[in-house]
């Protein structure tokens, strides 16, 4: 589902303006946005004029150009301080040289006034750091609201003619498969424009970091959690939810090498999900449809013919081994994000979302104790 304005294909280029902690009311037990952004200062609105110029002299294509205020607490900070921000954003708007405005806020810092102003401004996307629907993983996690006002303020923004995007986190204190299970449900519910997931990261310096050192909270590893999620990633894939990320991105600090300490990261996280989620489907196909062959051939987009491969052929290689067959052949064809041709013994075009079960390829029980 594209969001509004926007071609399904289009590739945006994104100026990524970070707001660390000004303005938000509460320290979450997972959040270190110093370590997170790499910034432990407040910006100005010099600041963000000279990131977008920045920005806008690399760009060689400048017909799709978004600037992005992260931060995750935009409509916390003073109204008079978000006026001057997106005043300098919505003056290059106005030029033809940004098309969309994004920001990233929390569920209860939503209410008429702060959505006049932002359409005022011109913002386009209002994301909000959801993470969780579950009253005691928010509890825990100290985001201090609950579930309710996600509703209300989803509802608002989407009233108001905003693209609303939800962000859910996996592995937060308290959660299991279960509650981010019921979290994706609700999500869906919401009707969100786009979806972001994270698996939770143990950052330094950190509540969570402490609870971790205390003994009193455990992280998903990396393989349990590329399951977690890819059982999310259905939901969200099963109700043409356009999912913008999977995982935080890799910065200096966001790294094994920097500040994370414990928890699922990996600089190709998404595609570790996507090829676990493509090898389920069609292993549950297999032994569905009995359609197999000594030889198979298997057609999908470039990209699924990766996820299907798997990094270094494990994938294939395990598909291989559990048919019992000798080889898999993969060539790529222009079909559909989640179309699949295989030809063995009959030729057939499948929608792998229509073989992954979650409840096929899961024990419950693996993340009891999160």
């Amino acid at each position: 589902m594209p969001l509004k304005g926007e071609g399904k294909l289009s590739k945006r280029n994104i100026i990524p303006i970070f707001i660390p902690h000004y303005g938000c009311p509460n320290d979450c037990v997972f959040c270190n946005q110093r370590k997170i952004t790499g910034m432990s200062t407040d910006i100005s609105n010099s600041d963000v004029e000279n990131t977008i110029l920045e920005y806008l002299s690399y760009f060689k294509r400048k017909d799709n150009v978004e600037v992005a205020f992260y931060g995750g607490s935009f409509t916390a900070i003073p109204i008079d301080k978000q006026s001057e921000f997106l005043e300098v954003a919505h003056r290059y708007k106005e030029k033809g040289l940004v098309k969309f405005i994004r920001l990233s806020t929390r569920p209860d810092a939503i209410d008429h006034e702060i959505l006049n102003n932002l359409k005022k401004y011109g913002v386009d996307i209002i994301e909000l750091g959801v993470q969780s629907l579950d009253e005691e993983v928010l509890k825990l996690s100290n985001r201090g609201h609950d579930a309710a006002c996600v509703y209300s303020s989803s509802k608002l923004i989407k009233d108001y003619g905003f693209s609303l995007g939800l962000q859910q986190m996996v592995g937060l204190p308290g959660d299991n498969i279960d509650k981010s299970i019921y979290t994706a449900r609700e999500f869906v519910k919401l009707k969100p424009d786009c979806v972001r997931i994270y698996p939770t990261l143990v950052i330094k310096e950190t509540n969570l970091y402490k609870n971790l050192i205390d003994g009193k909270y455990k992280a998903l590893d990396l393989d349990s959690s590329i399951k977690f999620v890819a059982d999310i990633l259905d939901i969200y894939y099963k109700n043409d939810i356009n999912v913008i990320r999977v995982g935080l991105q890799p910065t200096e600090n966001i790294n094994y090498d920097g500040d994370v300490v414990e928890g699922a990261f990996h600089p190709a996280y998404r595609q570790l999900v996507e090829a676990y989620y493509f090898k389920r489907g069609l292993l549950n196909y297999f032994k569905k449809s009995k359609n197999i062959s000594n030889e198979i051939l298997i057609f999908a987009s470039g990209k699924n013919i990766s996820n299907i491969s798997g990094q270094k052929s494990k994938n294939k290689d395990e598909i291989i081994k559990e048919l019992g067959i000798s080889k898999i052949k993969l060539r790529e064809k222009d079909l559909g994000s989640f179309d699949v041709e295989v030809q063995a013994k009959l030729s057939e075009l499948i929608d792998i979302r229509d073989y992954y079960r979650w409840v096929d390829v899961f024990k419950i029980s693996y993340y009891a104790g999160i």
